[in-house]
């Protein structure tokens, strides 16, 4: 016997329509899945009301790190696997959760991502394995950046299969948030002190060399060049993010001189 009847799935939204219903499509197992949503105005809460297995609850969103937390405090099985809901389990993936028995000292599983450009997947990406599916008591977010990561008490294994990230959302929304990410990115990265940051921050802390080795780098190692189109697109989205967070920089750098 698995996990699965011991596992909420934790889902953060606001206007996921383009991507909900592939996303709750893989979690037909689950018995009650919690959403925490800021404000949806796209259809997403109607889609959502229509499975009575979904509770949601509505927090206006200040970070994703006390969004997640507070959809914690609302789980009430021992596990929860917490997903962007632009997130899809791979079959062998969510096969696993149904034969899972971790040790009594594991208190999370890492999942490996794939990621898909409308639904054509790319062969490397950026996007790092993450903690997914961990124990809650524990367990809390922390704000890294733009970005959040979870801390668990305990040892952290590796799920068998991937997750797939397809974000189909708008470009327009994507350039929006990339302009609210680069503006918190810097402000990290300025912040920070310099041992406190891996190699890539650091290189990015500088500004101007991310964004001609960011191509490079998704498009020869990660072999989005064999990609076709949607690898030149992953790779101008990763420099746009880049050139943005590099602007960013120099302004406030510029700035900060100004007499």
């Amino acid at each position: 016997m698995g996990l699965q009847d011991d596992i909420t799935p934790l889902l953060i939204t606001f206007d996921e329509m383009p991507n909900i219903a592939r996303t709750i499509g893989r979690l037909a197992w689950a018995k009650r899945l919690v959403v925490v949503d800021s404000g949806s105005t796209d259809g997403t809460l109607e889609f959502l009301a229509r499975d009575p297995r979904v509770a949601v609850h509505h927090r206006p969103f200040d970070s994703f790190a006390e969004q997640c937390n507070f959809g914690l405090s609302l789980v009430r099985t021992e596990w929860v696997l917490s997903l962007d809901a632009d997130y899809e389990l791979s079959d062998e993936l969510a096969a696993g959760l149904a034969s899972l028995q971790p040790a009594a000292d594991v208190s999370g599983f890492r999942a490996r991502f794939v990621y898909r450009i409308h639904g054509r997947p790319l062969r490397g990406s950026l996007y790092p394995p993450r903690t997914v599916l961990y124990r809650v008591r524990g367990a809390r977010y922390d704000n890294e950046g733009h970005g959040h990561r979870v801390r668990v008490a305990g040892n952290v294994s590796t799920l068998d299969g991937v997750v797939f990230h397809d974000d189909r959302k708008p470009l327009a929304r994507w350039f929006r948030s990339q302009l609210k990410y680069a503006a918190t990115e810097a402000h990290h990265l300025l912040e920070a002190q310099p041992v406190e940051l891996s190699f890539v921050d650091r290189v990015r802390r500088w500004g101007w060399p991310a964004p001609f080795l960011v191509v490079a780098y998704v498009l020869v190692v990660k072999r989005a060049l064999f990609d076709g189109r949607a690898g030149w697109f992953y790779a101008f989205q990763r420099l746009c993010a880049e050139v943005l967070l590099a602007l960013e920089l120099l302004d406030r750098r510029l700035s900060a001189r100004m007499p």
